[in-house]
């Protein structure tokens, strides 16, 4: 990511996301979900206004790969914070990983941005559960912060168009029938967006 492409986020842009992450957290719905409500209500998604662009971000995953959300434009992703420690989040990572080997030819992308542990704790857990979709070290809790992330899990989808679709605070089933019906809805649309009324 070129970082002297776009400007660092202003303490009134963190405020303005943060109100986001907090209307979504308490269950707001909006207008211009990218889901139907029934599809939302089935895992207890949360969703934020239409046309709502999450913070950028860039990162280096436990390969040394370099990857930023610009990058992932045009494919639907699914952002999730999550810690070896967490034990709540060990049953979503496996989910996850299956997802990843079922949709990403399709245009589902899976990002592990892992909370605050070293290379080495990271490394252990992905190779204990096999996991091969990318996992983004943020050690200094920079990106956790800028998403408003106060618990672990919590899970973001974007759309294909680049906007905030749902987010969901704490565990889901993602790999269930209503989890994988969210994600072919949103990998089904070119743009992103479902009829949402």
């Amino acid at each position: 990511m070129n970082e002297r492409a776009r400007p660092a986020p202003t303490v009134r842009h963190r405020v303005a996301w943060a109100c986001l992450v907090m209307l979504t957290a308490l269950g707001a719905s909006a207008d211009g979900a990218s889901l139907t409500p029934v599809q939302l209500a089935t895992l207890r998604l949360g969703t934020y206004p239409a046309d709502t662009a999450p913070p950028e971000f860039g990162g280096v995953t436990l390969e040394d790969q370099t990857v930023s959300l610009a990058g992932l434009r045009g494919q639907v992703v699914l952002l999730n914070f999550w810690a070896s420690w967490c034990l709540e989040c060990r049953p979503e990572m496996q989910a996850f990983e299956a997802l990843h080997h079922r949709f990403a030819s399709r245009g589902l992308a899976i990002l592990g941005i892992n909370a605050r542990e070293e290379n080495a704790a990271v490394r252990r857990y992905a190779k204990e559960l096999g996991l091969t979709f990318p996992l983004v070290l943020d050690r200094d809790g920079k990106v956790q912060a800028l998403y408003g992330v106060i618990g672990l899990p919590t899970t973001f989808l974007i759309g294909r168009d680049g906007r905030a679709v749902a987010r969901a605070i704490g565990p889901r089933e993602w790999n269930g029938a209503a989890g994988e019906a969210i994600i072919r809805s949103l990998l089904a649309d070119p743009t992103g967006r479902t009829d949402a009324r």
